[in-house]
């Protein structure tokens, strides 16, 4: 089988380069086009050389549309809108796009969902396998530890450049945690605490945003009973994680049938 072809979008930002870097050490994927935004300073620089890698021949264009066309799948790191201008044009050419773009809100995600209905779209607000994995342990936790004897708690932390607080990854452990206890998350959730606020209210699901440095991701789903705690910890150390996770979920979408899809369905744990 032909290697797949994937376009990066974002591609001359650390996670863009970090995805080429990764790409160039993995069997089955080649990079055959690189997309930044209108107005860059690197558009028309070798992809190769911005992440390392040596000269590819691969200029990076703010055109997506006439990358696209040679591709066979899309890998967007990006912001919402982008995120979803993007899905609406890789609906229309039946290719996989794999979205790890966080920040994304009701707007976005509808947005996203029509277009996988022409489009083989993966969408997680982490790529990394390991947290994944914990997403599926958070779940079974809460719904094992019953909501009125144990408190959850989401502590994250990231870098001084993240915008979006709290984090996908956070959102997707809060989420998973309350599944396990069959609740909305949006009318059970904390986000703020400041002054008196009281006790806590039974059966919440609270989020602590730390940011600062250069800490690549840090998440903690805290399960506090009486007299003891269990913590379920995830810790990033290098955004390459990110980046195979993202390539292994375009290999696993390639030929399958559009839809939306999770990272849970690329590790056969949906």
């Amino acid at each position: 089988m032909a290697d797949m072809r994937l376009v990066i979008v974002g591609a001359a930002g650390r996670m863009g380069q970090a995805l080429v870097r990764a790409i160039a050490d993995r069997d089955g994927a080649v990079v055959c086009g690189a997309v930044e935004r209108q107005g860059s300073p690197l558009l028309g620089k070798d992809i190769g050389e911005l992440a390392g890698t040596g000269p590819s021949g691969i200029l990076v264009c703010d055109d997506p549309q006439a990358v696209f066309a040679k591709a066979d799948g899309v890998i967007d790191f990006t912001s919402p809108a982008v995120s979803v201008e993007f899905a609406a044009l890789t609906a229309q050419m039946g290719l996989v796009h794999v979205i790890g773009t966080t920040g994304l809100e009701a707007q976005h995600e509808n947005s996203i969902a029509r277009a996988a209905e022409g489009a083989t779209i993966i969408k997680s607000g982490n790529m990394s396998l390991g947290v994944n994995l914990l997403s599926v342990l958070v779940q079974q936790a809460a719904k094992a530890l019953e909501a009125a004897d144990w408190d959850i708690e989401v502590l994250e932390m990231h870098h001084k450049h993240k915008v979006d607080a709290p984090s996908g990854t956070a959102y997707l452990l809060a989420k998973a945690a309350a599944q396990g206890r069959d609740i909305d998350l949006e009318s059970h959730s904390v986000r703020v605490r400041d002054g008196q606020t009281g006790p806590r209210e039974p059966g919440t699901i609270g989020f602590a945003t730390l940011r600062g440095g250069s800490v690549v991701g840090e998440h903690s789903v805290i399960l506090a009973g009486e007299g003891e705690t269990v913590e379920l910890t995830h810790r990033a150390l290098d955004r390459t994680i990110f980046a195979r996770g993202a390539i292994k979920a375009a290999l696993w979408g390639q030929g399958r049938k559009p839809g939306l899809y999770s990272m849970l369905d690329v590790l056969g744990l949906s």
